[in-house]
Parts: structure tokens; sequence; C-alpha cells
């Protein structure tokens, strides 16, 4: 098992935005985030991200573009008991860059006991290296 080369991000920071979407610090404006794990196992780019209680037909949605995976998610939960009720809901979302090599036409997910499960095959061989760009006058 080893940890996936990520591609390279857009955004001039992204371990700032990362951290200033930590659960710690409360600055989430899109929703709360989904604890997730990745790795690499036998040839596939592996994510499990925690998702309790949910009904992954109607609650967890997957979607990829552009190398990216996005998870969202919504949970809902109503307690009625006698003299009171109490309700709790609110909408969870994460998004995960592949690895460059990721097969996006090779995608698995599933969903048992509470954790989704999304594993991405990876095209075999060795990634494309970067070239010099010759600029002309």
């Amino acid at each position: 098992m080893s940890l996936p080369e990520r591609r390279e991000m857009r955004f001039p920071f992204p371990e700032l935005f990362e951290w200033a979407e930590h659960p710690m610090f409360g600055f989430r404006p899109f929703g709360q985030i989904i604890r997730v794990e990745d790795y690499i196992k036998e040839g596939r780019y592996v994510l499990r991200a925690e998702l309790p209680g949910l009904d992954p037909d109607k609650d967890v949605e997957v979607t990829m573009g552009d190398g990216v995976l996005h998870i969202r998610a919504e949970k809902t939960r109503k307690v009625d008991e006698p003299h009171r009720s109490e309700f709790a809901y609110g909408s969870l979302s994460r998004s995960v860059t592949l690895p460059a090599t990721a097969d996006t036409d090779d995608v698995k997910a599933t969903y048992k006991g509470g954790v989704l499960e999304v594993s991405v095959g990876l095209a075999e061989g060795k990634k494309a290296e970067g070239r010099r760009i010759a600029v002309e006058n």
C-alpha cells in the first residue's frame, strides 16, 4: 500500500484552504467536511469516506470531472418521543484530486458499515514527463 501522487493544484496555497476548512477552526461555508483516507493498493487508487447512518441510494452522490472526485451527502435525523422531538440535518461534501494516472472509466463505489469506498483504476506505465516549449519571437 502506498500514498497517491497528486496532480498539481491550481491554487497558489492549497494547504491554506485545507487549513481554513478544518473542523477545528469552524470555517466551512459550504457544509461539513467528510473525513477520508486514501491510498494505492493493487494498482488502484482507493478512497474511503466516513458516512455513517446514510442511505447511499438517497443521501450520497459521487461524481468525477477534470481529475477531481466529488462526494456530496445530505444527512437528516429526526427523533420523536412523547413530549419532545429533535431533528438534525446538514450537507457534507469533499473533493479530492485524483492521481495523474487515474483511469476515470474504471471506477467502482461501495457502501458498507457506514463507510463509502471508491476505487479508481490506475493506468499502467510511467506518467508523462513535462517538457519545455520553445517560445517564438
